[in-house]
């Protein structure tokens, strides 16, 4: 199981002075010293942490995979096809909101999605949709021609008692269905240090991508010994 850590909030404590540091390709690499498999960043269309710069060092200089997180937009695609990134992972994205919200809506931009998924695989780039864990959802991504989903567990790992136990039941039917249709499967959003083992313990699952409670715990311990203790829960949950 692939850990794709996510530095875009490296890049968030960068930008709020303008400066240069800390330097989010730096985080990037030490994160790959820590045993990550995988770097993942969001470049936003109001570019308020990723900036352009950052993308492009990082695809020149990470020898993992690279995973692009972007909104399904004429500007963004451009650039995926420039820079030409291991994956992209096509994500909802409004300007007022503090993180992403809730997975694509499918229904409503199946048109605009599909059209940034078959430009963006045909340059040899494999698309993942961030998609809540409904049954339609994977369904609907397999319809616009994605080859994989990534399940939004924000839901799991906000609920609370007798509540989380059925989100996280959602989210393996989704897994499940995704898996039976041909779909490869990530996971991400909410996943910490406390509740990631009842996620890594779904069979199937491609990846997890975790980025704000790598880079909260990284504060106090450091970039390679965090990623380090959140590959360590993966591996337990696998080895048994």
């Amino acid at each position: 199981m692939l850990l794709g850590v996510n530095v875009d909030h490296v890049a968030t404590v960068r930008q709020a002075r303008g400066g240069i540091e800390p330097d989010p390709v730096e985080a990037a690499a030490r994160a790959i010293r820590g045993g990550a498999d995988g770097i993942t960043v969001h470049l936003r269309e109001d570019r308020r942490h990723i900036q352009d710069r950052d993308l492009k060092l990082l695809r020149k200089n990470t020898r993992v995979e690279l995973n692009l997180e972007m909104a399904a937009i004429n500007e963004m695609t451009d650039i995926a096809l420039k820079i030409k990134p291991d994956m992209v992972t096509l994500v909802p994205e409004k300007r007022a909101e503090l993180t992403t919200e809730g997975g694509l809506n499918l229904k409503r931009n199946s048109r605009q999605i599909m059209n940034a998924v078959r430009t963006i695989q045909e340059i040899g780039v494999p698309v993942s949709l961030f998609i809540n864990p409904s049954i339609a959802d994977v369904i609907a991504s397999k319809d616009v021609s994605a080859m994989m989903v990534e399940i939004h567990t924000g839901f799991y790992a906000n609920a609370r008692g007798k509540h989380r136990a059925k989100e996280i039941a959602k989210v393996k039917k989704a897994v499940k269905k995704a898996l039976d249709i041909g779909l490869e499967v990530n996971t991400g959003h909410g996943l910490d240090y406390s509740n990631v083992k009842s996620i890594a313990s779904i069979r199937g699952i491609r990846g997890l991508y975790i980025g704000h409670s790598i880079v909260s715990r990284a504060v106090f311990v450091g970039m390679e010994r965090a990623v380090r203790e959140m590959k360590k829960l993966i591996k337990e949950v696998k080895s048994r």
